[in-house]
């Protein structure tokens, strides 16, 4: 058994999320079937985009570069962040859709192989493949293990030294996406509409909170989480300390993947990306990119996102008043 020390160069938490598959089918975002919306504006950006390989979804950083899990390509692209040149296109599984970095490694999970396959971050080079749940989606790294949500109830631990599995805990239904953060691992159930808070060091599960319909995509503000309510067009604001949904707010098309940039909350969707203050939630801006937006992550400086029917990835400036 291979051991390694996994060395964290940074840890920035960032949530994706993607509406869940089906027989080893993506689906679709939703289409642009929402027209533009008014109030605080639809200011006429056009962010950097770059290709990268077909049906991009998760997106993640490293500390230094940008990882896409390119869905229908069965690969990961690795991109530089000063200009989004990508550096290297690597084969993992079979529709790799969620990723996650802790530092030295990239974990991506293969939604339709079953598996998670551990990447070096300096070449890409593949260090294992291990098998977890069936349809397994967004990880999340707790700075010694990686989390992956999959089948109907499964929450996996797997060691970050070696890849082995420590546990399989249940959670509540269709887990989608995982986030680490105020000491606990958080984990949106899409099918019964709520977030399970778990203990990381026995993963038991300490308590179960009711947010919106089809919650998917989650993030950590250093203080609360935000969840994106695919299925009802709003995003929960939840304390982290007892559970309690502190707001809900509106966000328009559909709402997939959640960042923090250190002031504001991103959320992504179809076709649109919303910047929500984090403070109250009111809306700061709404992009229309006429992409259906999926993944999301903040590198420091930039907002990135992956466009899934335009094969491509996004970059916008983060942090704006």
């Amino acid at each position: 058994m291979k051991i390694r020390r996994v060395v964290v160069k940074w840890l920035i938490v960032v949530a994706l999320a993607a509406e869940p598959l089906l027989q080893g089918q993506a689906r679709k975002p939703a289409g642009s079937d929402v027209m533009p919306q008014s109030g605080h504006g639809s200011p006429a950006v056009v962010p950097a985009t770059f290709p990268v390989g077909q049906q991009p979804y998760g997106m993640a950083l490293d500390g230094a570069y940008i990882w896409v899990a390119n869905f229908a390509s069965d690969t990961v692209s690795k991109l530089r962040r000063k200009d989004g040149v990508v550096l290297g296109t690597f084969k993992v599984g079979r529709g790799p859709i969620g990723l996650v970095s802790d530092g030295a490694h990239i974990w991506v999970t293969n939604n339709v192989g079953g598996s998670v396959t551990e990447l070096r971050a300096s070449d890409g080079k593949v260090l294992g493949n291990f098998n977890v749940g069936p349809g397994p989606f967004w990880p999340a790294f707790d700075g010694e293990n990686v989390w992956v949500p999959s089948g109907r109830h499964t929450l996996t631990k797997l060691r970050a030294n070696d890849g082995q599995n420590l546990g399989n805990f249940t959670v509540g239904y269709t887990p989608v996406a995982v986030v680490f953060g105020a000491d606990y691992v958080w984990v949106t159930n899409e099918g019964d509409g709520t977030v399970s808070k778990v203990r990381p060091g026995d993963g038991t599960v300490v308590g179960t909170f009711k947010v919106g319909f089809r919650p998917l995509g989650i993030a950590f503000d250093g203080t609360d989480l935000w969840i994106a309510n695919r299925g009802e067009g709003t995003v929960s604001k939840l304390r982290t300390s007892d559970g309690t949904v502190l707001g809900t707010f509106k966000a328009p098309a559909n709402p997939y993947g959640v960042a923090f940039d250190g002031a504001h909350i991103w959320v992504t969707g179809s076709p649109y990306v919303s910047e929500l203050r984090a403070s109250d939630g009111s809306r700061l801006r709404l992009f229309d990119f006429h992409a259906n937006t999926t993944g999301i992550a903040f590198d420091g400086a930039n907002i990135w996102f992956a466009e899934y029917n335009t094969n491509t990835v996004g970059k916008l400036k983060g942090n704006v008043s």
